[in-house]
């Protein structure tokens, strides 16, 4: 009886161990693709959300995206560089970022904001949050 109990205990915790691993390395395989534009001074209202809107609606075109936030750069500490509006795409993995870059409608965004010629510069960083 003695047996059967500590083997039960044992698949138990393993058990536990498997489950606490399994979110840990889900959460590591996650990928985080963030873009912030500086927009050209001539740059409308209109043109910016349209960009914002655009971007948002990939998350339901493109596999692999598990979400999308945005917002206005508000830091007090004034080191932007004029860059203000910021995007964060959340991948599965890697893979699902790596196929996000060439597909179609991802292109199509970036043949739209280079057609309205309102960027004055961009810049992404990309990364794989690391869990503590």
């Amino acid at each position: 009886m003695k047996n059967i109990k500590r083997i039960g205990q044992a698949i138990l915790i393993v058990c536990l161990l498997s489950t606490i691993l399994s979110c840990e390395n889900s959460t590591e395989k996650q990928m985080r693709h963030i873009v912030v534009f500086k927009f050209k001074p001539t740059a409308t209202d209109d043109q910016i959300s349209k960009v914002t809107d655009t971007l948002e609606e990939l998350e339901n075109k493109i596999p692999g995206i598990v979400s999308f936030e945005h917002g206005i750069n508000n830091s007090p500490e004034d080191k932007n560089q004029g860059f203000t509006h910021v995007y964060l795409f959340t991948f599965e993995d890697a893979k699902a970022r790596d196929s996000y870059l060439p597909h179609p409608e991802h292109q199509k965004f970036g043949e739209m904001i280079g057609e309205m010629e309102i960027v004055e510069d961009v810049f992404v960083v990309d990364y794989s949050p690391v869990q503590k």
